[in-house]
């Protein structure tokens, strides 16, 4: 009796599992909340991006950077790239201070061994610095790193290099740093935006993928192929459930509230960025009462200030003002409320933000230099595109009826929007004009319910931007105050005859925007987690369109899709502390439990929420993870929507031969 009731009372702390998944890799609580009371809330500007003298200063002293002629950039815009490819932000303390609190679970200085050079895109989908070439001998600290050209370049395209100031070379060792990630290594390690954004080129691909040239690399298509969670995987055992976390995210996805938790698993896609000139604006009320024309940024539209301050929430995102940033919200466990980043504060006491501030407005100007790729450009790309102009047209008719009213920014004049039959022969003509294209940021940018939409409500469900949480400031007034987009029907993977009713929280959440279909023919696979379409690991022309169509068959024809729901795939034990070499308790979690049942849940609001006492009592032993444990849970879970490639089943209902010269229409985007 006694070890069943043990073995009961460890399946009731399996409810627990979001607050202890990295505790083992943060230390204790008590030792967090302690280490944090003693961190400064301004950024050390040695951090800082420091001056090149030993090559060509072309990028105001943090790198260096080919130049490209085909792109005749002003020297904005050449500021602007060089802010994007190489500016970190000071963020590599931020790092440091990540690889010690993780025990060396997340440490940059060891993902750039050179050892690696010649696998970086296959193991962590990372792009080699075509500037560097693999190393031959340790250097003079027994590293093996890159030999670059330029001395900030790791080796890895958006990973950057310094000294690291607390640097001690009477006791620097190199094994025993192997082993122990608090002794103080010779450099600190920083991320740009080209971690996330710079891609292989599809209109001129490498040769050899591993190994590619300046010339193969775009700026901003977003790197399909990056694998974010192999960074936090390196040190978790092959049979821990925290694995089988991280194990779910897709490829290309970058979970943006992983460190400041919303408590929902909701990696999603890397934006592409294209015609950002003609991206529609809307006049949004801020947060001082003010109305601005603004984008909407992010998946669900919450970025909602305007371009340079949703840049700027960017580059915190990934450790800027890391000091104070992290002093506002306990990372990764989130057991405390989050307290909005101030911004004048930021302005007033973080160096970091005020030289990024600076740079923001010639970064946005390179951007704006970016143009869309179309397949008839790429090598061999005419080969893949129809020549029959009247599947063409067909294609052309079947857009302009059934997405153009969402996926373009060109609009029918206001005198006859609201009049449906007027404006369906305004789209059809726009669609079937030679300059549909031009200047056509192919989404209308607007926020739609997650309701309507029906894909994955995961990403929609996030409270990072809502009132009094940590992006607070960062999202308009309007965005704050949208209402609920009402009940979601859910599939339960426990019950098929019971689905599950989730009433979505009003405040702003519950809203996706209309994604850019630019270039979609080079970016597969589609929906905001990436989940619908082939993931080929290819980035040949043949390969990328091989990716896009069955993306587009899988969108169009919902019987081909599979379903996912990411389970484990095998018994797993769940460590309490994960990490910890001697873990007090190993928790099973069965094979094919839902992932996202234990990792989207938010143990404060739980314990608040739910009567754990009575609970207890009324949970049975032996009921496991498939009986009332599992309903507890579920009532817990901040987004119970598992099914990750469901949704958006605009078209599916059109005739065959319509899906098809629709397929064929959208290929030349």
């Amino acid at each position: 009796m006694k070890k069943t009731s043990l073995i009961f009372k460890g399946c009731l702390l399996l409810l627990f599992v979001t607050m202890f998944i990295v505790c083992g890799f943060y230390g204790t609580p008590t030792a967090l909340a302690d280490e944090y009371s003693k961190i400064p809330t301004s950024i050390s500007t040695e951090y800082l991006d420091t001056g090149v003298s030993e090559y060509p200063d072309n990028c105001e002293g943090i790198g260096y950077l080919p130049e490209y002629t085909k792109e005749n950039l002003t020297d904005a815009e050449k500021r602007g790239r060089c802010t994007w490819y190489l500016w970190t932000g000071g963020n590599s303390k931020y790092y440091r201070d990540l690889a010690k609190r993780t025990r060396g679970g997340v440490d940059l200085l060891k993902l750039i061994d050179s050892r690696m050079h010649d696998e970086r895109l296959q193991r962590y989908g990372a792009i080699n610095d075509p500037g560097c070439e693999k190393a031959t001998a340790p250097d003079e600290y027994g590293l093996l790193l890159d030999k670059c050209k330029d001395p900030l370049s790791t080796g890895v395209i958006g990973l950057r290099k310094f000294p690291n100031p607390n640097f001690d070379s009477a006791k620097w060792n190199p094994v025993e740093y192997a082993k122990n990630s608090q002794v103080e290594p010779p450099y600190v390690i920083g991320q740009s935006c080209a971690i996330c954004h710079v891609a292989l080129d599809p209109l001129n691909p490498p040769k050899d993928k591993e190994h590619p040239k300046w010339e193969n690399l775009v700026a901003a298509l977003g790197n399909q192929y990056i694998k974010e969670n192999k960074l936090f995987a390196s040190s978790v055992g092959e049979n821990s459930f925290v694995k089988q976390v991280l194990d779910s995210q897709r490829p290309g996805t970058s979970d943006t509230s992983r460190i400041a938790t919303d408590h929902i698993n909701n990696p999603n896609a890397i934006n592409s960025i294209f015609n950002l000139g003609d991206r529609p604006k809307y006049p949004e009320v801020m947060n001082d009462g003010s109305t601005k024309d603004v984008n909407h940024i992010l998946k669900d539209g919450a970025d909602s200030t305007g371009v340079p301050i949703a840049s700027l929430r960017v580059y915190v995102n990934i450790g800027m003002c890391g000091d104070y940033w992290t002093s506002l919200h306990e990372p990764l466990l989130g057991r405390t409320p989050q307290k909005p980043f101030d911004i004048e504060k930021a302005r007033k006491e973080c160096e970091g933000w005020r030289q990024t501030e600076a740079r923001m407005a010639d970064a946005e100007a390179f951007l704006k230099t970016i143009q869309p790729m179309h397949l008839k450009d790429a090598p061999g790309g005419e080969e893949f595109l129809t020549k029959d102009e009247e599947v063409l047209k067909r294609g052309k008719l079947v857009f302009a009826s059934t997405c153009a009213s969402c996926h373009s920014s060109k609009k029918p004049p206001a005198a006859i929007a609201a009049d449906a039959e007027q404006a369906q022969k305004w789209y059809e003509e726009s669609v079937l004009s030679s300059n549909f294209l031009d200047h056509n940021f192919l989404s209308d940018d607007q926020r739609y319910p997650v309701t309507l939409i029906g894909t994955n409500a995961a990403r929609s469900l996030g409270t990072n931007a809502a009132k009094g949480h940590i992006w607070d400031q960062f999202s308009s007034k309007t965005y704050k105050e949208l209402p609920s987009p009402g009940t979601l029907t859910l599939y339960n993977p426990f019950d098929e005859k019971k689905p599950i009713e989730f009433k979505i929280p009003d405040g702003g959440l519950g809203y996706y925007r209309t994604p850019s279909l630019v270039s979609i023919w080079a970016t597969a696979p589609l929906l905001h987690n990436n989940t619908l379409g082939l993931y080929n690991e290819d980035p040949s022309v043949k390969g990328r369109v091989e990716a896009y169509t069955d993306a587009m068959e899988k969108l169009l024809w919902p019987e081909k899709r599979e379903g996912i729901i990411s389970r484990t795939d095998r018994d797993t034990k769940l460590e309490l502390p994960p990490g910890d070499p001697n873990p007090r308790f190993r928790l099973p979690v069965p094979k094919g439990t839902p992932v996202n049942l234990l990792a989207s849940i938010n143990i404060r609001e739980a314990i608040t929420s739910l009567n754990l006492g009575n609970l207890f009592q009324d949970l049975k032993p032996g009921g496991g993870i498939k009986g009332k444990l599992a309903r507890v849970l579920l009532r817990a879970n901040k987004s119970p929507d598992f099914v990750e490639d469901e949704g958006h089943y605009f078209g599916s209902n059109l005739p065959d031969e319509d899906k098809k010269a629709l397929i064929e229409f959208v290929k030349t985007f």
